[in-house]
């Protein structure tokens, strides 16, 4: 509980005012008492209670009446009253005007209890979702995408504009670049941002476990099913699916997956209901599908079904001039994540950094300053704290195989192509060198 829950307890009888307010005074309840409904309505005219617990019956104005003008004065009051007088009659017209249960006299003080503490419960909901729905605001200017490039600022405009729609997006873009952030965006800027945003990795997951991921499962599906479980799918209803690493799933899970696409239904694993679910979803991959199309490793019609809207994210290479906000960015992050002070970076650092093509992209360029804040002594990261290698640096090659290969050639025609001494320089083994050699067919300069 956020806050200690508040109390009013009205009742014209002296004893139960006082075994009341003793009562949950000593569960840590704030509590507060009233003789009559006009001297109730007098305090709540200035003073806010979470709950109130009313006798019906009272002289001059009955609860049910003061009920009614609580409810015209402070709607949100959740109020619980109590009766020696019950009847059907009596306990429907309560819950007609609003009151959350009814209680009756004699009462037993666990049920009342039992009743204080759902009410508190549910309060305690209201201010979680009244929380939720600032954090969701917030995300709306979805701060987290840095950038100023130009190329930068398209792409903030394709999110805002694609967010309003209910179209399939697939987000392509190199590793790293941040493709579940764009997600992310896109669902915080979209009519379902109070709704999940559900996210599977679907490279991590053999054919079998993402079946069950997506789908669910039923009780005794398989070795280890002890229980009914609901699906990514099913937990996305009226929000968000983000199928990250598309790809990567089999040829019988894009069939599966193009059926639940066109139906929004689906059948657990083990099961034989169809559930249906009102999801958006959103795809990313490094990979070129079309190109996948056209060999045969990706189906065509999925493709389509998926690739309504196509965003793609630039790589850092590509937008170099957002590297100096990026940095200041993960600098304070780091700092206010690690309880430190917010550093500054040398300017021949900030330099290196902008001269340097990122292969591993901005989660490459996460990691290094992360890294940075976490070995450096001072109040400045130098370049001695920044792991770029000098020959990386303005690097004519994009791809990461051709940096590498570029990186073992040197070393090799360094130590004159002696394997022992570039590979303890590369700090791997001898094994390795052998197939790194191999693989990128590295031969000794002329």
């Amino acid at each position: 509980m956020t806050k200690k829950i508040s109390i009013l307890v009205v009742d014209d009888e002296e004893s139960v005012r006082d075994s009341l307010y003793n009562w949950f005074k000593e569960d840590g309840y704030r509590v507060d008492c009233a003789q009559s409904a006009k001297v109730a309505l007098s305090i709540l005219e200035s003073e806010s209670y979470d709950i109130v617990l009313a006798d019906i019956k009272m002289p001059g104005m009955d609860g049910l009446e003061m009920l009614k003008r609580i409810k015209a004065l402070k709607k949100d009051t959740i109020i619980i009253v109590m009766t020696a007088f019950a009847t059907v009659d009596t306990a429907v017209q309560a819950l007609k005007d609003g009151a959350f249960d009814y209680v009756t006299k004699p009462f037993d003080p666990d049920d009342l209890s039992h009743l204080v503490r759902n009410a508190s419960k549910q309060i305690a909901l209201v201010e979680e979702n009244e929380v939720l729905k600032v954090k969701v605001a917030t995300l709306e200017n979805v701060e987290d995408l840095i950038g100023a490039s130009e190329v930068m600022q398209r792409l903030l405009k394709q999110v805002e504009s694609v967010a309003q729609s209910n179209s399939s997006v697939i987000i392509t873009g190199e590793s790293g670049t941040g493709k579940e952030l764009i997600a992310r965006a896109i669902h915080a800027n979209s009519p379902r941002k109070y709704f999940p945003l559900v996210s599977v990795h679907c490279g991590a997951l053999t054919e079998s476990l993402l079946e069950s991921e997506l789908f669910g499962h039923e009780k005794g599906a398989f070795t280890g099913a002890v229980y009914n479980r609901k699906g990514r799918f099913e937990m996305a209803d009226s929000g968000t699916i983000f199928l990250d690493e598309i790809a990567t799933i089999s040829p019988k899970m894009q069939i599966e997956l193009l059926r639940v696409l066109e139906t929004k239904s689906f059948v657990r694993v083990g099961g034989n209901k169809e559930i249906s679910s009102d999801f958006r979803v959103i795809c990313a991959t490094n990979k070129d599908l079309k190109s996948m199309v056209a060999e045969g490793s990706f189906r065509e019609d999925l493709y389509y079904r998926l690739n309504v809207v196509n965003i793609h994210v630039p790589p850092l290479r590509e937008r170099q001039g957002d590297i100096p906000l990026l940095v200041d960015y993960f600098i304070k992050k780091f700092c206010m994540s690690m309880n430190k002070s917010i550093v500054t970076i040398d300017a021949p650092a900030l330099q290196r950094m902008e001269e340097y093509k990122f292969p591993g992209n901005i989660r490459e360029l996460e990691n290094m300053i992360e890294r940075a804040i976490v070995i450096g002594n001072g109040k400045r990261i130098f370049l001695k704290d920044l792991p770029i290698e000098k020959s990386y640096v303005e690097s004519p090659y994009e791809s990461l195989d051709e940096n590498e290969k570029n990186h073992i050639s040197q070393i090799l025609n360094k130590y004159n192509w002696n394997i022992s001494r570039t590979a303890k320089a590369l700090k791997v083994d001898r094994v390795t060198l052998y197939n790194k050699i191999k693989k990128f067919d590295i031969k000794p300069d002329k």
